[in-house]
């Protein structure tokens, strides 16, 4: 079941995004790994910042999560985690194709550049990858995270933001 997260959800959100975050130890750079990975005090900050976070459940425990936030002409999918022993069960995919039904607007998603994984994914939900030279300004733009991470991040779009990429593949139009 997909839902709304609540107040009380907080420590199970912080604990299944420490849990999943766990794939970049080793990956991302060194210096962008913290311990834990997200902190109660950051969670604090995201959500007081408007990231809206939408709960999978599965036997009344949070097994997945994934954060949306509107930035005025755009969204961003923000903080998407499942935890370890729950991947690959496409709980990551309703999530996300929950958010997108939740809006009209543009969506953005930016991920560490060593997250292959995470990139295909997207990739796999229809998002592509935004030239390097669009990617810095997006990142300047829509998200607050230090330049060090901006280097070593990557944009991904989906068809609403990149209405010509609908037409080149075939697919359908964005949606108005």
């Amino acid at each position: 079941m997909i839902r709304d997260a609540a107040a009380a959800d907080f420590p199970a959100i912080l604990a299944v995004i420490n849990d999943a975050a766990e794939a970049y130890r080793g990956i991302i750079p060194a210096d962008r790994w913290h311990e834990p990975y997200m902190g109660e005090s950051e969670l604090a900050r995201q959500l007081a910042a408007g990231v809206r976070f939408r709960c999978f459940v599965e036997d009344s425990t949070v097994v997945g999560v994934m954060g949306i936030q509107d930035r005025g002409e755009v969204q961003l999918i923000r903080h998407a985690y499942v935890r370890t022993e729950h991947r690959s069960r496409g709980i990551g995919a309703l999530l996300l194709a929950d958010l997108i039904a939740g809006t009209d607007k543009p969506i953005l998603i930016g991920t560490w550049q060593a997250a292959t994984w995470a990139i295909r994914f997207y990739q796999k939900h229809g998002f592509r990858l935004v030239s390097d030279e669009e990617k810095t300004p997006l990142l300047k733009k829509f998200w607050v995270i230090p330049e060090r991470q901006i280097e070593t991040s990557v944009v991904l779009a989906d068809r609403r933001y990149r209405p010509e990429l609908a037409q080149q593949e075939g697919g359908p139009p964005p949606r108005e």
